[in-house]
């Protein structure tokens, strides 16, 4: 199994119960090693009080993309610490996407940072995710 088709297999092995992402819409259009992009457009449901993008939405897209690029060596790999910072609102409608890249991977431990962006290019937020690898895989691997 290449390291593309093993990202790809663990991707849709975590999509296939992600009821969360589901629910808001996204999308993944991309997955490598140690990388994943998704999309959400912004619904009405999702605006606050001041008429944009609760900044709520924008974390758990950042946060999915994160999720599915930590994830893509078939090792269960968990959230150990976020930050993030909102750049410009998310307006209604608009499809935005996260980017994740892995910055460092070393032992158990992870750094990945994901770009918020709309459709025009605008930078909408910067998130940065340190991950955790835990036991366990998401699928059996035959070694052969």
């Amino acid at each position: 199994m290449t390291p593309e088709e093993r990202a790809q297999r663990c991707a849709d092995t975590m999509w296939a119960t992600d009821e969360a992402s589901q629910a808001l819409g996204m999308r993944i259009v991309h997955i490598a090693p140690g990388a994943a992009t998704l999309t959400m457009q912004v619904r009405k449901h999702m605006l606050n009080g001041h008429g944009i993008c609760h900044g709520g939405m924008i974390f758990t897209l950042a946060d999915s993309a994160f999720a599915f690029a930590c994830n893509t060596y078939n090792q269960i790999t968990v959230a150990q610490q976020n930050q993030i910072t909102y750049l410009a609102p998310g307006e209604a409608d608009e499809v935005l996407t996260a980017t994740a890249i892995e910055t460092a991977r070393q032992g158990r431990s992870g750094t990945y940072d994901v770009t918020v962006t709309a459709a025009d290019g605008r930078q909408i937020a910067l998130f940065r995710g340190l991950s955790r690898t835990i036991t366990g895989t998401h699928f059996d691997e035959d070694p052969t």
